[in-house]
């Protein structure tokens, strides 16, 4: 009996009608398997996943080895975006045990739920006969199986909290810069060698220390980041937006899946890296940034975006079993959608060869520099996109998650307000109004929803960090006060259910379902984490309010940045990034003025434009019943709208004029 059909994940209902006796991860499977005294299977995944795909053809799928299955465990089956907490210490054991980790994720646990063994894809024969050792060894040494296991488990369990320590100052902070420049590519950009991952976080962290440093080695890394990553074969020439990362060193050739937390993350990056090069005048980065941030979040609006008005988690890698296939070309496709002369044309123009840069003699496209002839390049990539159409596309996982729906919300935001696309601060107001209508319940935030309805599984820290965080940049860029109001409840909740009592944070609430350990990373993966999540979110709050608890409670938790920066800072880009805006204030700017009055308008873009690291932006009418505390007792100066530079509530004199705004930033 296979029980995923009711499920609310579209990776498990991918194997919805597998041979499999599947279950969903609940307790009535951990019951089933101490009733028949076996092991748990546990496999984890998710939906934009090759290898998931592959193992379920090769194994899931076969009526042989799902026999296996079914007669030796009771098989769960965990979508990984769902319950990070789940995957997250399954993960750490299976490094523990093997080495190494990745998914699909293949654990063999007690009916405890404590694993004893652990790996991640294997082929057929193999997972055969690993099927086959694990059920002999289970009933005919089972002391001796357990008894591994239980090292790393107890090894696990222990309490390793960073707490207590202090935020990382301006030394620690140009530390990290000194190890990131060593781990640094100059020639292709990025960090370290192949695969190469976009390093969001990082960039956005060395943006931020070359605004208060004036480092240019650390704008260098970033803009050259930026125009590699941009240039090559893991951007989209055609649509936009960027895929996981790339499997070589020179960003040529992409793992093809999309995900949306990469490309809300990217889209802000060079967002900021706009923002950054408009100050220092460099016209060529600027348009660059610019048009990537804005094509990514067209792509996320065309690509992801759900009925509901929230955003899908990924595209898949594949397309009909195999991975790419809508993506590639050949010169000969390309004649046969452009003709002779054009093709030649684009095949020349994004390094489309006979020998190709893929498989079979396809190529990836890239972008190596821009076209001599723009209205040429226009209805080529028109007219190739409009073919690529007509392919069979990658599946879609319409999964909607809290924590990247909030990622999303803060690109869109302030890319709308900087860029002046008023569509896009609409989106990021109509994803901020969903997760509030669907996935809050009881004041506690729910993962993930499907088509309108909420799953069941809690949010973790990094739902309720990003969703703060994206809530209060919404404020920042709308004035609208309520997103402040909301922003505060979800930070209380996580000052009151996350703490680990020693300045930290774990990543699920005291509530939350007990596993064989509470997980607690503070390290950043594709996603900031949990704990540099809130810290930013709880800083920001302090900043718009005053509030002293929350701003000791964001510096508590940056503890653990201290200890990262210079040993692995590509793993803690987003608290550096979050130490740098403490050790900034950060700057707290209010602007007032009459809503629809021009000169309010120009204030307020100015203030979005400054480049101080973390800045908080609030904007009101002057009204002395502001909810938002920056906002009291912020009036305009004789009948003109002003804006007030402020840090820790203590204000300069307040300016009226953008130019004087500017000069004070």
């Amino acid at each position: 009996m296979n029980r995923l059909a009711g499920a609310t994940s579209p990776y498990l209902l991918q194997h919805a009608e597998n041979p499999v006796d599947w279950w969903p991860w609940e307790p009535g499977a951990f019951e089933e398997a101490r009733r028949r005294d076996v092991p748990v299977l546990l496999s984890v995944g998710y939906s934009a996943c090759h290898w998931c795909h592959v193992m379920a053809h090769e194994s899931f799928e076969d009526p042989g080895t799902a026999a296996l299955m079914n007669e030796n465990f009771v098989s769960v089956k965990v979508d990984r975006e769902e319950r990070p907490d789940v995957d997250a210490v399954y993960m750490e054991a299976t490094q523990a045990m093997s080495g190494q980790g990745g998914w699909p994720m293949t654990v063999f646990a007690t009916p405890d739920g404590e694993p004893f063994y652990c790996g991640t894809y294997y082929p057929r024969p193999h997972f055969q006969q690993l099927l086959r050792a694990v059920a002999e060894a289970w009933r005919g040494d089972r002391d001796g199986v357990l008894a591994q296991g239980r090292k790393v488990v107890d090894a696990l369990a222990r309490p390793r909290s960073a707490g207590g320590g202090a935020a990382p100052g301006a030394e620690a902070l140009d530390g990290a810069v000194r190890a990131l420049r060593a781990d640094f590519d100059a020639v292709n950009g990025g960090f370290g060698g192949a695969p190469k991952f976009p390093p969001s976080m990082v960039m956005e962290f060395l943006l931020r220390q070359h605004a208060r440093t004036g480092d240019t080695g650390s704008l260098e890394m970033v803009r050259h980041t930026a125009e590699a990553m941009a240039r090559g074969g893991m951007y989209d020439q055609l649509a936009g937006g960027f895929a996981r990362y790339s499997v070589d060193a020179r960003w040529v050739v992409p793992h093809f899946e999309k995900m949306l937390y990469d490309n809300a993350l990217l889209a802000r990056v060079y967002t900021h890296l706009w923002r950054q090069a408009v100050a220092s005048g460099d016209a060529g980065t600027a348009a660059l940034a610019r048009r990537i941030a804005l094509e990514t979040l067209d792509w996320t609006l065309a690509g992801l975006r759900t009925p509901q008005g929230g955003f899908a988690s990924a595209l898949d890698a594949d397309a009909e079993g195999e991975e790419g296939r809508s993506y590639v070309w050949t010169p000969g496709q390309l004649r046969e959608v452009l003709g002779g002369e054009d093709a030649e044309w684009a095949a020349g123009l994004f390094g489309v060869t006979d020998e190709g840069s893929f498989e079979h003699g396809s190529s990836v496209l890239r972008l190596p520099a821009d076209p001599d002839d723009p209205e040429r390049y226009a209805r080529v990539r028109a007219a190739l996109l409009d073919a690529r159409d007509q392919r069979v596309q990658p599946g879609r996982d319409d999964k909607v998650v809290a924590a990247w729906n909030g990622l999303a919300i803060s690109a869109l935001a302030e890319a709308g307000a900087l860029f002046d696309r008023p569509d896009l601060v609409a989106a990021a107001r109509s994803a901020a109004q969903l997760l509030l209508a669907v996935h809050l319940r009881g004041g506690r935030l729910l993962r993930t929803s499907l088509g309108g309805a909420a799953g069941a599984n809690a949010g973790v820290l990094e739902d309720y960090g990003c969703v703060a965080e994206a809530l209060l940049v919404l404020h920042a860029v709308t004035g609208e006060a309520q997103w402040v109001g909301a922003a505060g409840r979800l930070l209380d909740t996580v000052l009151e259910r996350f703490g680990d009592g020693r300045g930290g944070f774990y990543d699920t609430a005291d509530d939350a379902e007990r596993l064989f350990r509470r997980p607690q990373d503070p390290t950043d993966t594709a996603t900031p984490s949990g704990s540099f999540a809130a810290a930013g979110a709880l800083l920001s709050y302090a900043a718009l309010t005053g509030s002293a608890r929350h701003r000791e409670a964001a510096a508590a938790a940056l503890a653990p940045v201290g200890l990262l920066a210079a040993r692995a800072p590509r793993f803690a880009g987003w608290g550096l990034a979050v130490a740098e805006a403490l050790l900034a204030g950060p700057v707290e700017i209010a602007v007032v003025g009459p809503a629809g009055d021009p000169r309010t308008s120009a204030l307020h873009r100015t203030a979005l434009g400054g480049v101080s690291p973390g800045a908080v932006v609030s904007l009101g009418d002057g009204s002395p019943d502001t909810p938002v505390p920056l906002l009291e007792h912020r009036t305009a100066v004789d009948g003109r709208p002003a804006a007030y530079v402020c840090r820790d509530f203590a204000c300069r004199a307040p300016v009226t004029e953008p130019e004087e705004l500017a000069a004070q930033l």
